[in-house]
């Protein structure tokens, strides 16, 4: 089995999908620059140096947390690398190992970057928040991740039993889940397309003060042409350049 480690520069494709941001912005986010040369300086080349690997945790990589989180060297740990990942938000799963071993749940939260996923109510240890000398504080539910290696695996709808997928072709030619014991089709469930923003693409609600309208994307704002910013200015207040430049010369 081949494993490499978890400390990478790549946010995973799931987490992408969730923040409904642009990738670069994302990159933007996280990265952490310790030097780099002046810009704007033709004889400084393009040069920088920043963290090549990444501690990913729970904390999504656009946050501070997660930039505290890396400001500290940890040791690296080995991780099973999913050429395809076959888990999504709001699957029915089946907890292999540990002491709800047998219970069925929903994932809720899924780490693509860890190979982690959150199953709703399972897996879950109380922790106590708000103590003071005065007050013991209040204990909460809190949950715990899984490895979808090894922790858990999608419960086949017919069977109600866990069970291994692999990944098929329709005669229409599209790509499903499809479970080993009973060839069935395992859906992927609506709640797989939640973003951090909305439930479903349909029930969002445009945000003027942010948000492009969606009648004016199909048309062309900016029609490029061949001019400088000066140039541009120019013609649209009527200036005319009468005056004949002076020469100038180049040793």
């Amino acid at each position: 089995m081949r494993i490499i480690s978890f400390l990478s520069s790549k946010i995973g494709e799931m987490t992408e999908k969730f923040s409904n941001l642009p990738k670069s912005y994302i990159e933007r986010s996280y990265k952490q620059v310790f030097w780099r040369n002046p810009r704007g300086y033709p004889q400084y080349p393009k040069k920088e140096i920043a963290r090549k690997h990444y501690q990913f945790s729970t904390e999504r990589p656009w946050t501070f947390k997660f930039q505290h989180q890396n400001m500290t060297r940890r040791k690296r740990k080995l991780l099973e690398p999913i050429l395809e990942w076959s888990f999504f938000k709001g699957d029915r799963v089946e907890i292999m190992a540990g002491r709800d071993k047998g219970k069925h749940g929903i994932i809720s939260h899924i780490y693509q970057e860890r190979n982690w996923v959150i199953v709703e109510g399972l897996n879950t240890y109380l922790k106590t928040i708000g103590a003071t000398k005065t007050y013991p504080g209040a204990a909460v539910q809190w949950e715990l991740p899984l490895n979808v290696t090894e922790h858990v695996k999608l419960v086949d709808p017919e069977t109600l039993a866990a069970t291994d997928i692999e990944w098929r072709f329709t005669e229409e030619g599209e790509k499903v889940r499809v479970s080993k014991a009973t060839s069935r089709i395992i859906p992927i469930p609506k709640q797989a397309f939640e973003t951090y923003d909305y439930k479903s693409k349909n029930s969002y609600v445009e945000n003027p003060t942010k948000d492009t309208k969606s009648n004016v994307i199909s048309e062309i704002s900016f029609k490029p042409e061949l001019k400088t910013f000066e140039m541009d200015i120019m013609d649209k207040m009527g200036i005319k350049e009468d005056r004949v430049p002076a020469k100038t010369f180049w040793y």
